[in-house]
């Protein structure tokens, strides 16, 4: 089901990317390639089509985005830090460090008076 999507998914990027460079922009964009298609598509050209179509396919692109990473992590919830043996110790205990000699006592202050 996931190679499904996926390839389901790489389409969709390749239609959305054609929707996009198709819409008419201030360059014109790949617009110019597609002719006069009045007709077609209604009194307004292909202006209002294409940005439905682009619309619909970006919104299935995205359901289908969320469907693949859902579906992804079901499938792959373990961690590679699942697998660690956590019965044997693997971290060496420090070095004991001998202790250093106390530090001598002051001598007691003279009385005064």
């Amino acid at each position: 089901m996931i190679t499904v999507l996926f390839v389901l998914q790489i389409v969709l990027a390749v239609v959305l990317t054609i929707l996009v460079l198709l819409q008419k922009s201030s360059s014109i964009g790949l617009g110019a390639y597609s002719g006069s298609n009045e007709s077609v598509f209604g009194a307004k050209g292909p202006a209002g089509f294409l940005v439905k179509a682009t619309f619909t396919v970006g919104l299935v692109f995205i359901l289908n985005t969320i469907a693949l990473g859902y579906m992804y992590n079901k499938m792959h919830n373990k961690s590679i830090v699942d697998t660690i043996d956590t019965k044997q110790s693997t971290v060496p205990t420090p070095p004991v460090m001998p202790k250093a000699p106390a530090a001598p006592a002051a001598p007691a202050a003279p009385a005064t008076k």
